[in-house]
């Protein structure tokens, strides 16, 4: 009897597994840390064979841990960290280490090609940035010796990591992509659904190496690595999965991830919005023979913060206790900080930017600026929302939010507060992998429609705006001139 869905969600530094039941249930599940290497300053890396064996382990240990078998699972579904790509041969091993989409070791190749900047974002919703996948796959067929006359000869394949997993889980039978996915590499026409050759020329990478596309719900290959009859029926880009894990399949409705950075998505349905001003055009996942599409915006520094305040301040030892410090005090005293350690996402895209803290006074101690701090994730978070809300054309009834930092209570409600809008949380957190797992249980009619999907993770809490309309706007006023003082400030 076929009782479960397994879902992989392999991420930037871990790989995890998860078992769900028909009721939507996480009944197992199982972690490994992957790790990243760092050869030069601003390159990341990562050993392909660790993406694999991290899965490989995760699964056996779900089931081990769980006392099921493979044969009880109806089907798997994967998703994965977006624009991290991969050249590898035939028999499956990886020519180079995985570049993972953080690194910035490719940005003069982007830099080279900045005439086509117009171009590519009329084809593919996306900024010429080292961020994505192109500049990573030329980069390796590069620094490889004779990588490019072996990919013309198609003894190579290229992709992203969902396709690199499939092809080692179909032991070479299955090469494919899902949209989501093939949607982030600057190869692929998000309006024609297919890789477009002119992009194809300009980073001088073949055809035949690149994964075939299909919808987020397809026949992706039997797993034949674990036995027969385990098919993978679902595959999505990790912040698409966690869109349709929270169940926002209609236009007008979002989500917000609150992880190391944040990933805010606004679903628009089957009108691709044009961003003036820093958004991502992407894909979504489709349930039908229409392609869906979204809006994202990056916050750079979201959760981070919050280590930064943990390991550098040393202001408490675990992540965990920011809340309660923050707390010790009964509001931030006219402190902001603006933590762009890293340049800023989000509408500004301003990557000489730096991080700086305003409106010190003799009076502000350390629980202001841990308060600020965390208000800083809330504030960037607005700064993207209100960017989609103008540009999509569409309001924002509520914000559905997950990962780590959605379980500190202030926060939440700071961003319920300075959004007014309802902040809404799923009963169930992993909503990256619940995605993949619904994806997969929809392909094996596990579950029956996409209309169950919302009802199989209903809202656990709800943060209701309590801030009136003035102290709000006073406040974000505050944030704004903060944010324009650091990017006037050039170290």
């Amino acid at each position: 009897m076929k009782r479960f869905i397994l879902a992989i969600d392999q991420g930037t530094t871990s790989t995890r597994a998860l078992l769900v039941d028909a009721s939507g249930k996480i009944v197992a599940s199982a972690s490994r840390p992957v790790e990243c290497l760092y050869p030069h300053p601003g390159w990341v890396e990562v050993k392909a064979d660790q993406l694999f064996v991290s899965l490989v382990d995760v699964v056996n240990e779900v089931l081990i841990v769980s006392g099921h078998r493979l044969e009880e699972i109806a089907a798997m579904g994967i998703t994965n960290q977006r624009e991290t790509a991969l050249v590898w041969d035939k028999q499956g091993r990886a020519i180079h280490n995985a570049i993972v989409w953080q690194s910035k070791q490719t940005a003069p190749l982007c830099d080279a090609k900045k005439e086509a900047i117009d171009l590519v974002k009329a084809k593919t919703g996306l900024l010429m940035n080292p961020y994505f996948s192109a500049s990573k796959i030329a980069f390796i067929l590069d620094a490889v010796p004779g990588a490019r006359e072996k990919a013309k000869r198609g003894e190579l394949y290229a992709g992203t990591v969902d396709s690199y997993l499939i092809y080692r889980l179909t032991e070479g039978r299955c090469f494919y992509s899902d949209e989501t996915n093939a949607c982030r590499t600057l190869l692929y026409d998000i309006h024609r659904l297919d890789y477009d050759q002119e992009l194809l020329d300009l980073w001088d990478i073949p055809r035949c190496m690149l994964p075939e596309v299909k919808p987020s719900i397809s026949d992706f290959g039997e797993a034949t690595f674990f036995g027969k009859g385990l098919r993978i029926l679902g595959v999505a880009g990790d912040q698409q999965s966690a869109l349709f894990g929270q169940g926002c399949l209609k236009s007008g409705e979002g989500k917000n991830t609150y992880g190391t950075g944040c990933f805010m998505l606004l679903n628009t349905g089957e009108r691709p919005v044009e961003s003036k001003h820093g958004l991502l055009t992407t894909l979504a996942c489709r349930t039908g023979d229409k392609p869906c599409y979204a809006l994202e915006g990056s916050v750079l520094v979201g959760g981070a913060v919050v280590q930064w305040l943990r390991d550098q301040l040393r202001l408490f030892k675990e992540s965990s206790d920011s809340e309660e410090y923050a707390l010790r005090c009964p509001d931030t005293g006219g402190v902001y900080v603006v933590p762009s350690f890293v340049g800023m996402g989000t509408p500004y895209w301003d990557d000489e930017a730096r991080g700086a803290i305003f409106g010190l006074t003799r009076g502000s101690d350390r629980h202001n600026i841990a308060r600020a701090a965390l208000y800083s994730i809330a504030y960037q978070s607005k700064d993207v929302i209100e960017t989609m809300k103008k540009e999509a054309g569409l309001d924002l009834s509520f914000l559905k939010a997950d990962g780590g930092a959605s379980a500190n209570s202030l926060l939440m409600q700071f961003q319920a507060d300075i959004l007014g809008t309802k902040v809404v949380l799923p009963r169930f957190r992993e909503t990256t992998a619940l995605g993949a797992a619904y994806l997969a249980g929809l392909g094996a009619s596990f579950f029956p429609s996409r209309e169950d999907i919302a009802s199989l993770n209903p809202i656990e809490k709800t943060f209701v705006p309590k801030m009136s309309q003035e102290e709000r706007d006073n406040l974000y006023r505050g944030w704004l001139k903060a944010v324009e003082a650091t990017r006037v400030y050039k170290p």
